[in-house]
């Protein structure tokens, strides 16, 4: 299964007619804000958006069969923005150069936007930046950003993505114009995901489940083999009492490497979840009995992914922690 494409490359967005909208307004009255902050749950389309707006104000033509700020990837503004090579264009993302993601957005970008603001545009009406996501920005990165907005540029737009808006400086949000986004109808999600992924109904279903509606971020746990890693936490809570050594080994031996973080990471949320959805069900089922161990299970296992990158533990060792941890909860 392929991985979902990045951000940049996604031109057809739909559900999103309120927000086009809204910007297309501003362009029509001449009001265009010069920062905007895309707020919602991770996956719903927000930094998609973002390199939508952005075509649009770097000067593409419309193409109204994308929507009503769609542009057409043919256009040399979209092959530019595509091939990250658009002069008038700046973005800041937690992946670098060499495709590995970073803890956060470094301050040194984030001292690029001034100068990149200060130059008039080369080719294009508007300078625009994109931040995705200004919630990886540190309080550092976070303080230059700032300083650009307490300037706007002239002939520029800032585009800010964020999860969450309510970490953010104060004054970054006072000074942006906000644009809400929520997750689409659980239909429209599971038919964008089913179309795009390539797999059944069934298996939309239980990705858009995962990704709690937001379709996005439902493609990208498709792409990074969450159903597989689902099975596998399923195959594991259900053989605790008889546990299939191999397999656990051979899970253990997976973890190394940027991959292996990932798969790591996305295996210790999966069984977050199921445990925690198991535990609803018994608590409705006024089955209490046990759920002080599976309620502190759950904790240990939402909190290892991050102890585990930031005290560089071996993920192996922990992954046979979690397990011990599940057993004694089973018992």
């Amino acid at each position: 299964m392929e991985a979902a494409p990045h951000p940049r490359d996604v031109f057809e967005l739909n559900g999103l007619e309120r927000q086009e909208e809204a910007v297309q307004e501003a362009l029509d009255r001449g009001r265009m804000h010069h920062a905007w902050l895309l707020t919602g749950p991770e996956g719903v389309g927000k930094a998609s958006f973002a390199f939508r707006v952005a075509r649009r104000l770097l000067g593409a033509r419309p193409a109204p069969e994308y929507g009503l700020l769609g542009s057409s990837p043919n256009d040399p503004v979209s092959r530019q923005v595509s091939a990250r090579s658009h002069p008038d264009l700046l973005v800041l993302e937690r992946l670098g150069e060499d495709g590995k993601q970073r803890k956060v957005i470094p301050v040194d970008e984030a001292r690029r936007l001034p100068e990149f603001f200060a130059n008039t545009p080369a080719t294009s009406p508007y300078r625009v930046a994109i931040i995705d996501a200004a919630d990886d920005l540190n309080v550092n990165s976070a303080n230059a950003v700032l300083k650009t907005l307490e300037e706007p540029p002239e002939r520029g737009v800032l585009l800010l993505v964020s999860h969450s808006p309510g970490k953010l400086l104060p004054t970054i949000r006072s000074r942006c114009r906000r644009l809400v986004f929520t997750a689409p109808s659980e239909e429209l999600a599971v038919n964008l995901v089913r179309l795009r992924a390539d797999v059944d109904a069934a298996d939309a279903q239980r990705l858009v489940h995962m990704a709690k509606g937001a379709p996005g971020l439902a493609l990208r746990l498709a792409g990074a083999g969450a159903l597989a890693i689902d099975d596998a936490a399923e195959e594991i809570l259900r053989g605790l009492a008889k546990p299939d050594e191999a397999a656990l080994l051979a899970l253990a031996d997976g973890f190394r490497g940027g991959e292996g973080a990932q798969r790591f990471e996305l295996l210790l949320n999966r069984l977050a979840d199921r445990i925690h959805e198991m535990a609803l069900t018994q608590a409705a089922a006024g089955l209490a009995e046990g759920l002080d161990r599976w309620a502190q299970a759950w904790a240990m296992i939402s909190q290892l992914p991050g102890e585990a990158e930031g005290l560089n533990l071996d993920r192996a060792d922990a992954f046979w922690t979690v397990m011990r941890e599940l057993r004694a909860a089973a018992a």
